[in-house]
């Protein structure tokens, strides 16, 4: 969450976070709850100071006037209670209101509405103009029997899908390749939970404003989780780490689940827009420094760059704009990959920086040189999300006669396979 004492000393500063993100968050109402709230602490601390004074004193009055000061310290504690309960009420509207506050956006963060005003940074790779039809994935995979969405449909409904055959293979190397290549890189691999708790997606910011998205487990106050980000970032959560235990560099494999509520008719068909995938994530964990943050940012980017470019695959990176940003991130880089089917790029990856604002939530501290407790930063990417990135893996391999080549990295986690060939018939 976003530091109080942001919100007391620049509330213009929240103003204009609020505006660039297009985001609901009323200052002024959160600081007459916090100048309440304030206000009434003190009056309670004095109440029960007089309170411990005055009781110090009964053994030094008379037994009549004794019996008066009991009564009006009787009258005296109703009143504490009184206040301690309209207490408790204030404290619960200053958290609600804390948790809905955005972060302060980076100076360099472009103003926008959607993902349509993100601002282009650079392009690496150039789409290719093949001189013979393309199909897309879902047509590709049906007639090449590695993608069956009939069947996942009728299965589980809309948005679900079946890999099957050399599909579930390709999906399943390069969900290898790049998590050995982030292990190469010097970060922990992690299997983690799929169900979290609520302080698990509050501590993120996923929670409060993302309940739609989530699937949740009602019975049990579970929630399955849209990306490894939530149990990776929440896994050191209430902890004080020492500063020489951080950079912690995490990342893990699983399986994510998006309810997408509010896509309606958008992208339905083919694996773009479904409610179950697989992740490659990583999280990094610094000391509170912005030059640090900033330096991760860059070198988390950087580490899916190289996976995409490992796999020949044209990309471009944008800086996401105030309308597109959310509320918990400083900055966010997206990565776009070039999908034939959609005629443009299509959003592969995210690389978001948080500064303390997740930390703040998660209770995540260190002890830094000079002893003094401080939060954490935090950032994260996926380093490939699968199978949309099958989407440009499958229609920029295609060939004429209707197979797909397989990118040489892979070629050594699918059994030496160069090619997905059509089946005999």
């Amino acid at each position: 969450m976003l530091d109080p004492r942001v919100i007391r000393e620049r509330p213009e500063a929240v103003r204009a976070a609020a505006k660039l993100k297009r985001i609901d968050f009323d200052v002024d109402a959160a600081l007459e709850v916090d100048q309440r709230r304030r206000a009434l602490i003190h009056a309670v601390e004095q109440a029960k100071a007089e309170q411990r004074r005055r009781g110090k004193a009964l053994g030094a009055l008379d037994a009549a006037a004794r019996e008066a000061e009991k009564a009006a310290l009787a009258g005296l504690k109703s009143e504490i209670a009184a206040r301690e309960v309209e207490l408790e009420e204030l404290e619960r509207r200053w958290q609600a209101l804390l948790l809905r506050a955005p972060n302060l956006p980076a100076p360099e963060v472009p103003a926008g509405a959607s993902d349509q005003d993100n601002v282009e940074l650079k392009r690496v790779g150039s789409p290719p103009a093949p001189d013979f039809p393309l199909l897309d994935h879902e047509e590709l995979g049906r007639r090449l029997r590695i993608i069956d969405v009939e069947r996942g449909v009728r299965i589980s409904g809309a948005r679900f899908y079946v890999l099957r055959g050399a599909g579930a293979l390709l999906h399943r190397a390069t969900l290898a390749f790049a998590l050995d290549h982030m292990v190469r890189k010097g970060f922990e691999p992690m299997e983690v939970p799929l169900l979290v708790r609520d302080p698990a997606m509050v501590g993120t910011a996923y929670f409060p404003g993302g309940e739609e998205q989530a699937y949740r487990i009602e019975k049990d106050e579970l929630n399955l989780v849209g990306t490894a980000e939530v149990p990776l970032t929440s896994f050191h959560a209430g902890e004080i780490l020492e500063e020489r235990q951080l950079p912690i560099r995490l990342v893990a494999q699983s399986s994510c689940f998006r309810r997408e509520a509010g896509a309606g008719g958008k992208d339905t068909r083919g694996l773009y827009r479904i409610h179950q995938f697989q992740k490659v994530e990583q999280v990094v964990i610094l000391p509170a420094d912005e030059e640090a943050s900033r330096e991760w940012h860059q070198r988390i980017l950087a580490n899916a760059e190289e996976v995409l470019a490992a796999l020949g695959l044209p990309y471009r990176v944008v800086n996401v704009c105030g309308g597109d940003l959310g509320q918990p991130q400083v900055q966010k880089f997206d990565i776009e990959t070039w999908m034939p089917s959609r005629n443009g790029y299509g959003e592969t990856h995210s690389a978001s920086r948080f500064h303390d604002f997740q930390a703040r939530r998660l209770e995540l501290r260190y002890r830094d040189a000079a002893g003094e407790l401080r939060f954490c930063h935090t950032l994260n990417n996926t380093v490939i999300a699968s199978p949309r990135i099958l989407i440009p893996l499958l229609e920029l391999n295609q060939q004429r006669d209707g197979s797909v080549v397989v990118p040489p990295v892979l070629r050594p986690y699918m059994g030496g396979l160069e090619r997905i060939e059509p089946p005999a018939e």
